[in-house]
C-alpha cells in the first residue's frame, strides 16, 4: 500500500527494561525506567464509503480523512475527552475537487482526484494528470511517479515522460505497494498478485492466492505482507517462497495492512493488532481504543498510530514516562474525581466516557476500597514524607473513623454513609438506616471484606505513619472492631442484633463447613490476622488468648495451612449453603487472603508460626501466578522478596492503562488465544492477557474474564486497583 515509515519507531517502541533489574530471576529490585504508556484520543463520526486510501498523514501532525470526495480533520479531543471530524477548510480551493484518494508521500500529503494526482506541498507543483476518472488507488513510487488503480486498469504517472496508457489486470484492484528495495510496484486483486515494472513497463503475474484483501511490502525481510480473510501470509520476493496462512491472530480477515519499523499492524472488521517483532500481539478494540469496530486504514502519525474506523478516528498515541509519573497522573485524577467525603469513589458516568458527566457514587464496600487507597497513601507517606500524602491519609481517615460513629453500635464499622433523602439510599431500606443527626443516613450489613480491609490499613497506618495523630486514631479503631467482634463472641452484629451474613468467625460457623470449602481457610486465616494485629497495636491479652484458643482448640491454624489444592466444590454430602459457597472460585477471597496476610505475617506471635504463614502464603501465590496481579506479587515480596514474580508485576503495571472507564470488552472470539474447558478457578485461557486488553477490574475480579459490558458508564479510581501495589512495592524497596 502506502505507509512504509521506518524512523519514528526508535523512538516510541518500549524499553525492553531487562537492564533495570537489580538480578536476574523473579526476585530482586526494579529501578525505575521510561516505557512506553499508550492511550488513545478518539474522533468520533459516523463515516462511509471508506478503503484503505480514505486517510493520510503529514510530517507537520496533519491528518486528513476522505468520504466521499470531502477531506475532514479531527477536532477537538484529548484523553478522555472524545473530539470529532470537521471539515478540512485550510485550502478553499480544494473543495472543487472530486478528491478520490489521499496517500502518504514522503512526509507530505498527495490526492487523487478525477483528473490527475497532486499535491499543495512542494509550492504545488506536483500536477500528474490521468485518464481514469474512477481511480481510487494511489501508491507514490521512489521519485514523484505513482501508480493509480480504477478497477481492473492501472495507470503509470511520472513527471518527465507522458503518461503510459492504461493496463488490464485479471480482476479488480484492491491494494497498491511501492517496494523501494526492487524499485517496483506490487498490484493486489483478490485472486492475484502482479509486480509492475516502471523502468520496463513490464506488468508480471507474480502468484495466485483465493480469498486476498490487503498487500504490504515489508522491507526489512525484502517480503510481502498479504492478508487474506483467514489470516496473512509472507511472500520471499528473492526467494519466491509463499508462506503457510498466519490464523494464530485476534481476527482472522484482514482488511488493511501498515508496516511500522518491525512491527505488523492489521486492520479487521473487529478492531485493529499488532504483531511484535517478537511474536507478541497487542489488540486495540472497541471504545478503549477505537470509536468503531470496521478498521479501513491504518497511518503512522506524529502522535502515534491512526485508526480509521466506520465511525471516526482512534488516534493510539504514545508517551514516555516512568512508574512514578504514571502515579502522578493517577493521584492527580483521584484528587480531582474520586473522593466522595473523603472515601475512595467510583463515577457514575451519565453520559459514556465523558468524566465531566459523573457522580459520585457510594459502594458497599466504600470501607474496602478507601482501605486500600488509603494504605497506598500510608506507603507513598512512608516513602516520600510528602505533605500531600498526609493530608490524603487524614481527610481518609476521618471517613474511615465516622463509619465507626455515625451509627448506634459500639465499635461496629457502617458500610458507608450519605445525606439524607439521596434517592439511591431510599431505595434499599434494608441497607441504609437513618443516623440520629438527620441530615445523614448510614449502610449496615457490613461484610468480612470490609473488616479485613480496615484491620489491613489501620495496621499499615499505625507502623508506618509517623504522625501520632495517624497512629492513635489507626489503634484505636483497631481496638473499637475486634473489642466488638470478641463481645459478641466473634461476630459483627449489626444494629438489630443479628450477625451480619458474612461477619463471622465464630467456630460454630466457620468449622462447620467441609474441609475442601474456601470460607473454613479464609475466615480461620483473616481473624487470626486481625487478632494478631490488634494485640500488636494494643498490647491487650484479650486477643492474643482468643487467636491462642483458636488455634489450639478450634483447629484454625489447621484450617488456613490446608494447601489451595484441597480447595473446591463442596459435593453433594454438603447443605445448600456449602455447596452456593464453593460453586467455583470466588475472587474476592484472595483479596480478603492477601489484605490479611499483612497482619498475619508482620505480626505473628512467634517465628514458628511466622514460618507457618510464610508456607500458607506461598502455597496462596503460587495458584495465583498465572494472573499475574501485581498487588498478589509484591504482598509476597513481603515473605519472599528473593522470588515473587517482579518482572511479571512491573509488565502489569506498566501495561495497565490510564484509561479507567469501565468500556464494553471482547476478547472472546480471538483466534490468537488457547481457551481451556470449564474449571473451578474460571481460567478461561491458558495465558492471562494484559491489562490494556481486558475489562478494568479491582483486584477482587477474575483477569481471566475475556468479555465485559461495561458502557462507558463508570470511571473507576486508580486508588485501590494501581496505587496500591506501586505503593506498596516503593516501600517495601523492589521498585526504586
Amino acid at each position: 500500500m502506502k505507509k512504509q515509515f521506518l524512523l519514528i519507531t526508535s523512538i516510541l517502541s518500549s524499553i525492553f527494561y531487562l537492564n533495570t533489574f537489580a538480578q536476574s530471576g523473579s526476585g530482586g529490585v526494579f529501578y525505575d525506567q521510561p516505557f512506553t504508556q499508550e492511550y488513545s484520543v478518539i474522533y468520533s463520526q459516523e463515516l462511509t464509503d471508506l478503503n484503505a486510501y480514505s486517510m493520510a498523514t503529514d510530517n507537520n501532525g496533519v491528518i486528513q480523512i476522505l468520504q466521499q470526495n470531502q477531506l475532514f480533520r479531527p477536532s477537538g479531543g484529548f484523553f478522555q475527552h472524545w473530539g470529532t471530524l470537521v471539515t478540512d477548510r485550510s485550502y478553499l480551493p480544494m473543495k472543487d475537487k472530486k478528491v478520490q484518494a489521499v496517500h502518504s508521500y514522503q512526509g507530505h500529503l498527495v490526492y487523487l482526484d478525477d483528473q490527475a494526482v497532486f499535491s499543495n506541498a512542494w509550492a504545488g507543483s506536483l500536477y500528474l494528470p490521468h485518464s481514469l476518472s474512477k481511480a481510487k488507488l494511489l501508491e507514490g513510487g521512489a521519485d514523484f511517479d505513482f501508480l493509480i488503480a480504477a478497477g481492473s486498469q492501472i495507470q503509470y504517472l511520472e513527471k518527465t515522460q507522458a503518461n503510459a496508457a492504461p493496463i488490464t489486470v485479471t480482476g479488480s484492484v484492491i491494494d497498491l505497494s511501492f517496494d523501494s528495495m526492487q524499485q517496483v510496484f506490487w498490484i493486489l486483486t483478490s485472486q492475484k498478485v502482479y509486480s509492475f515494472d516502471p523502468r520496463k513497463s513490464a506488468l508480471k503475474e507474480i502468484l495466485s492466492q483465493p480469498g486476498m484483501t490487503a498487500l504490504e511490502y515489508f522491507p526489512s525481510s525484502n517480503q510481502l505482507i498479504i492478508g487474506t480473510k483467514t489470516g496473512y501470509f509472507t511472500y520471499d520476493i528473492l526467494a519466491k517462497i509463499k508462506s503457510p496462512i498466519q490464523d494464530q491472530l485476534p481476527v482472522l480477515s484482514i482488511n488493511t495492512i501498515l508496516i511500522e519499523g518491525e512491527d505488523l499492524w492489521f486492520g479487521t472488521d473487529q478492531g485493529a493488532f499488532v504483531k511484535k517483532q517478537s511474536g507478541a500481539i497487542s489488540y486495540y478494540y472497541l471504545e478503549r481504543w477505537l470509536p468503531g469496530e470496521q478498521v479501513f486504514d491504518l497511518e503512522i502519525a506524529l502522535e502515534g498510530i491512526a485508526i480509521l474506523t466506520n465511525k471516526g478516528l482512534g488516534l493510539i498515541q504514545r508517551k514516555e514516562m516512568t512508574l512514578a509519573q504514571k502515579a502522578e497522573i493517577f493521584e492527580e485524577s483521584l484528587r480531582k474525581n474520586h473522593l466522595r467525603n473523603g472515601f475512595n469513589a467510583s463515577l457514575r458516568l451519565a453520559e459514556s466516557g465523558k468524566i465531566e458527566t459523573g457522580q459520585l457514587k457510594d459502594s458497599d464496600n466504600d470501607g474496602l476500597w478507601t482501605s486500600m487507597y488509603l494504605a497506598a497513601q500510608g506507603f507513598r507517606y512512608a516513602v516520600t514524607q510528602e505533605p500531600e500524602a498526609l493530608e490524603q491519609i487524614r481527610q481518609s481517615l476521618l471517613a474511615m473513623e465516622r463509619l465507626y460513629t455515625i451509627n448506634p453500635v459500639e465499635g461496629f464499622p457502617s458500610r458507608s454513609f450519605e445525606r439524607s433523602g439521596y434517592k439511591d439510599v431510599l431505595a434499599d431500606p434494608e441497607r441504609w438506616q437513618h443516623a440520629e443527626d438527620p441530615e445523614w443516613d448510614w449502610k449496615a450489613t457490613t461484610s468480612s471484606d470490609e473488616a479485613i480491609g480496615h484491620i489491613f490499613v489501620f495496621g499499615v497506618l499505625a507502623e508506618l505513619v509517623a504522625d501520632d495523630w495517624v497512629k492513635e486514631k489507626s489503634i484505636g479503631l483497631i481496638d473499637a472492631m475486634m473489642s466488638h467482634i470478641l463481645v459478641n463472641d466473634m461476630y459483627l452484629v449489626d444494629f438489630d442484633g443479628k450477625p451480619t451474613q458474612w461477619g463471622r468467625w465464630n467456630p460454630e460457623y466457620v468449622n462447620q463447613f467441609p474441609t475442601q470449602v474456601g470460607d473454613r481457610k479464609l475466615n480461620s486465616s483473616n481473624i487470626l490476622a486481625m487478632l494478631q494485629t490488634a494485640y500488636h497495636f494494643t498490647g491487650k491479652e484479650k486477643y492474643k488468648s482468643k487467636a491462642m484458643e483458636l488455634i489450639n482448640e478450634y483447629g484454625y491454624l489447621e484450617n488456613l495451612m490446608r494447601p489451595m489444592a484441597i480447595i473446591g466444590q463442596s459435593g453433594d454430602g454438603s447443605d445448600s449453603y456449602a455447596q452456593m459457597l464453593s460453586e467455583a472460585w470466588n475472587h474476592s477471597d484472595d483479596e480478603m487472603y492477601f489484605l490479611g496476610y499483612w497482619g498475619l505475617y508482620r505480626y505473628a506471635f512467634d517465628q514458628d508460626l511466622k514460618n507457618q504463614y510464610t508456607a500458607s502464603i506461598l502455597d496462596h501465590w503460587q495458584a495465583e501466578r498465572p494472573e499475574k496481579d501485581a498487588l498478589w506479587n509484591i504482598i509476597t515480596a513481603m515473605v519472599q522478596p528473593q522470588s515473587f514474580d517482579l518482572e511479571e508485576s512491573v509488565w502489569w503495571l506498566q501495561k495497565h492503562p490510564i484509561d479507567l472507564i469501565s468500556w464494553d470488552i471482547k476478547n472472546s472470539h480471538r483466534k490468537d488465544i488457547h481457551l481451556l474447558e470449564p474449571n473451578f478457578r474460571r481460567q478461561s485461557t491458558s495465558q492471562v492477557l494484559p491489562p490494556s486488553e481486558t475489562r478494568i477490574a479491582r483486584h477482587n475480579g477474575n483477569r481471566f474474564t475475556l468479555d465485559a459490558t461495561g458502557g462507558g458508564k463508570t470511571a473507576n479510581s486508580a486508588g485501590d486497583i494501581w496505587l496500591l501495589p506501586y505503593w506498596m512495592g516503593r516501600y517495601l524497596g523492589v521498585i526504586q
